[in-house]
Formats: C-alpha cells, sequence, structure tokens
C-alpha cells in the first residue's frame, strides 16, 4: 500500500506502481522525500523567515528532480508503451525534442495553429471606440433589442493578452455578458517595447482605466459604471476604486474582482520569485532590455506547478511521444506580452516587498489612497488551486473595506477557474453575501459557513449584476462618441493584441 502522502499524488496513480519493481522505487523514493522535508524543517531555525519558503520550494524542485517517474527506465508507463510499439514513442520524443529546440532557439511567439486572435479566439463581434499609446477600448456590439442602463468595463491584466476573457465563442466571458443585455467595454493593452521602459506604474491608471472610464461615460450618456478586473488588472482596478473614492469620483456603481490580490503579506507561492534581491536582479536586467519578457515570467508560474507543467510534460512528450492537443487556453497562455522597466519595478517593491496598498501607504498623485474609502458593492472571485493569487490572499480584501461584500471560491485554478463557462463539467463554487458594515469571518469559517453550489459561478454574478444594474432601456447606445463614424472605427480585437 502506499504511503498517504503519495497515494494522492497523481505521478504515481497507475496501478502499476503497485506492483514489483516499481512499488519498491515508489517506496524508495517516498523515504528520501520524507528525509527532505524532515531535514528542511530541522534547518528552519538557522533560516531567516522570509527566507524559509524559498527554501522550501527549493528542496521541493531538487526532491520532485529524482522522482522514478522521470526515468524511462523506471516509469511503468513509458516502459509498457516501449515494448507495444517497439520503441516509436521514443522516437516520436525525439522529433518533439528536436522540434521544441528549434522553436526556442528561434524565440518564436507566433500564434498557435487554429487559435489565431480575430479569427478563432477574440471573435465577439465589437468596434475600437478609443486609442491612445497604452490602451486600446473595446466596446462591443449588442445582441439584445434592449440592454442594460449602466454598462460594464473589464480591465484585464497586461501580463497576458486580453483575450482570456473572450477566448471561444462558447467559452467568451464578454459574450456570456452580451448575450445577457448588457453594454460591454474591454481594454486591450498595447504590448510594449522598449521604448516605453520608464512608463511608470500609474499610468496604467491614469492613461488607461481612467482614460477608458472617461470614455465609456461618454458614450452611455453618464451613467455609471460596473468595473471588473482580472489578476493584475484587478489590483489596478481597486487602487483606481480607492483613488476615486477619496477623490470623490461616483462614477462606480459596483467593483468586480478576479483572482486579484491587494493585500500582499501572505501572496503564497509566487513570493519564492520576490525578494529584494530577486528584484535588484530582475531590475539589473531589465535595465538592459527596457522590459520584461512575458517568457520570463511565464517559466517562472510553470515552476510552481512543475510536477504538471515541466515533468509531466517531459514525460508525454519525450518518453511517451505524446504531444498535448492544444486549445483555445492552452493558445492564449502562450501568447505572451511584455512589461515596462519602471512599471514592473514599481509594482513588485510598492505591491509584493512592502504591502502599501493594503497598509495605507500606497500614493496616487501625491497622497495615499485607502481600501477602506471604497463603499460600492464588491463581487470577489478566487480559485482552490490559485498558484498566482491564493484565495486566502484575495479574502483578505474581506477585512479591508467595509463595503457589501460578495465573496466566491470556485473550482479550478488562476485561468481555467475563470473561464468557466455553463455547462461546463465538473464544476462548483462556494458563495457567500455580508452586509456592508458587516464583520467578516476568518477564511477557515468562511469555507464552512459558505453556500456550495453546483456549476458556474458566471451565473451567479450574472445574477448579481442584473440586481444592481440599472432597468432595461429601449435601445442600446450608440457605438462609439458621437461625431465617430462606424466605418471610421476598426473592428476587434484590434491591433494591440496582435503586437509580437
Amino acid at each position: 500500500m502506499m504511503p498517504s502522502h503519495i497515494a494522492g499524488d497523481k505521478r504515481f496513480q497507475d496501478p502499476a506502481w503497485l506492483t514489483l519493481p516499481f512499488s519498491l522505487y515508489q517506496q524508495a523514493y517516498s523515504v528520501v522525500e520524507a528525509w527532505g522535508e524532515a531535514a528542511s524543517a530541522l534547518t528552519d531555525p538557522w533560516v531567516a523567515p522570509e527566507a524559509r519558503p524559498r527554501a522550501a520550494f527549493q528542496a521541493h524542485q531538487w526532491l520532485d528532480l529524482f522522482s522514478p517517474t522521470n526515468a524511462p527506465w523506471s516509469n511503468p508507463q513509458v516502459l509498457e508503451a516501449t515494448w507495444q510499439t517497439g520503441g516509436e514513442n521514443l522516437a516520436r520524443g525525439f522529433q518533439n525534442y528536436l522540434a521544441d529546440l528549434q522553436e526556442v532557439s528561434a524565440a518564436s511567439s507566433a500564434a498557435t495553429p487554429g487559435f489565431v486572435a480575430g479569427k478563432d479566439v477574440a471573435v465577439t463581434p465589437g468596434k475600437i471606440v478609443f486609442s491612445n499609446a497604452l490602451i486600446e477600448l473595446i466596446q462591443y456590439v449588442p445582441v439584445t433589442e434592449k440592454v442594460r442602463a449602466e454598462p460594464i468595463l473589464i480591465v484585464p491584466a497586461w501580463i497576458m493578452k486580453y483575450y482570456i476573457l473572450d477566448l471561444s465563442p462558447h467559452n467568451s466571458l464578454i459574450r456570456h455578458l452580451t448575450e445577457r443585455g448588457h453594454t460591454v467595454f474591454c481594454i486591450s493593452w498595447r504590448n510594449p517595447g522598449e521604448e516605453m521602459r520608464d512608463l511608470p506604474f500609474d499610468a496604467y491608471r491614469s492613461e488607461g482605466v481612467m482614460a477608458a472610464l472617461d470614455e465609456v461615460s461618454r458614450i452611455c450618456a453618464g451613467n455609471k459604471v460596473h468595473a471588473c478586473g482580472y489578476c493584475l488588472g484587478g489590483t489596478l482596478l481597486a487602487i483606481t476604486a480607492a483613488t476615486m473614492a477619496r477623490d470623490n469620483d461616483d462614477r462606480l456603481a459596483s467593483l468586480t474582482l478576479l483572482a486579484a490580490q491587494t493585500d500582499f503579506s501572505e501572496p503564497g507561492e509566487i513570493a519564492v520569485f520576490v525578494s529584494e534581491n530577486q528584484v535588484t536582479a530582475l531590475e539589473q536586467e531589465m535595465e538592459q532590455t527596457g522590459y520584461l519578457d512575458g517568457r520570463q515570467m511565464g517559466a517562472a508560474f510553470a515552476l510552481l506547478r512543475s510536477r504538471e507543467l515541466i515533468w509531466g510534460r517531459f514525460i508525454r512528450n519525450y518518453w511517451l511521444g505524446e504531444r498535448d492537443q492544444p486549445n483555445d487556453l492552452m493558445a492564449w497562455n502562450s501568447d505572451t506580452t511584455r512589461m515596462p522597466a519602471r512599471m514592473h519595478s514599481e509594482y513588485l517593491r510598492s505591491m509584493f516587498l512592502q504591502n502599501d496598498l493594503a497598509e495605507g501607504r500606497y500614493a496616487v498623485e501625491g497622497a495615499p489612497v485607502s481600501l477602506s474609502d471604497i463603499h460600492v458593492p464588491l463581487f470577489v472571485v478566487s480559485t482552490e488551486t490559485d498558484h498566482v493569487a491564493p484565495w486566502r490572499s484575495v479574502y483578505k480584501l474581506s477585512q479591508l473595506s467595509p463595503a457589501e461584500f460578495t465573496f466566491v471560491l470556485t473550482s479550478g485554478g488562476h485561468n481555467a477557474g475563470i473561464v468557466s463557462e455553463p455547462g461546463h463539467a465538473n464544476r462548483h463554487f462556494r458563495i457567500s453575501h455580508r452586509p456592508e458594515a458587516a464583520i467578516s469571518s476568518g477564511p477557515d469559517q468562511w469555507v464552512a459557513d459558505a453556500e456550495l453550489r453546483d456549476g458556474s459561478w458566471w451565473l451567479a454574478w450574472a445574477e448579481w449584476l442584473g440586481k444592481r444594474s440599472g432597468d432595461q432601456v429601449t435601445k442600446p447606445p450608440r457605438m462609439g462618441s458621437a461625431g465617430r463614424s462606424l466605418r471610421s472605427m476598426e473592428a476587434a480585437p484590434g491591433s494591440y493584441v496582435m503586437q509580437r
């Protein structure tokens, strides 16, 4: 019988691991793994508290390296495939390796075949109704005769392209909203190069979110706006909302944050990559290029799930000779973007290293902003297996803002948990609602008390928005500001999303 911690390890789920000699390999590895974890714990008194997560992470990476699943002669699945195919799996694996090596050497960032933005993904009809040096603003074509009076403005992260929220037609959150009678706008960020090296973090607020909000207000006759931010876009949106509250700007009707942190005191596993020394080294590297290449960040995220994203793929691609069938989410994940050097440095230091936003020190235009000033209704979504924005970290906002607070914890990870369309099999989520100014429970108590529902959280959000989006109007607003013709406006998804 497998040890309990091995029994739940997906690497050893094949029944062949219960037979000789593979059971001996697995048991020996289990002993080494347990010894490594015990040794790591014993060294804690001699390791600075802030360095312990990095030490544990490095120990796990080394232990994973020596797993018997990684070697073809000790992995029963690889041996069986080699026997059954006469070694063809290894020949295919070598061809896969050569193809991958060529792609890496060419530094290819071309679109995944079958998933081209504007053709296969990001195809919800719309127009570019505003643009500046940092953003293009997409207004989506209404599909209902009547729409809600108050529009939705989506602020995606600029770490990746915006169309994570507009993948294929069947799993596009944006299409889902338009079909439910909402007027939807979405920011598409520019993919910066060396020329934007000195762009500050606050420019993403002023020239990004606020510029978009100004245009949305003009198009929608001054109606209040429901703002939705994803990942880093959600962090930025929270800063924007706090700034607007400080400045008595009441144009927001509600705030929805998807997998977005505002308190970075316990950011989770990603903290292993963010220390003073590491940020300084990264700043020195960015000084040479003017930006951080998105592939570098993608590699760091992959290390957080190395068993699945590195070793699992290594075994499938090179030992079993298989290829993962690309899908729209995988294609989006490979469509990386860059980040300006100054912006990224300011973000890492003010949020991860100093936690200025949660602790009331983050300044916008010379004066600090406070999340406690946000009083519009909040709908906050996190995911159960998020390695980028752990749900307990996301939940901390409930302690920082007295606003009406609806919190959702959905199955899945940072990306797949958000792309959770109705009808997606084996989905569930927990949800609870806290009235304004009520006391929040701790995260463990929240899990115990929250309502568990099957299906997609999208439906719960649509219901929540529907109650807060004003009455139906006779007809949708015009496309774009007055004085602009449809013919003069570029079709979605625009040009910024195409930048490599």
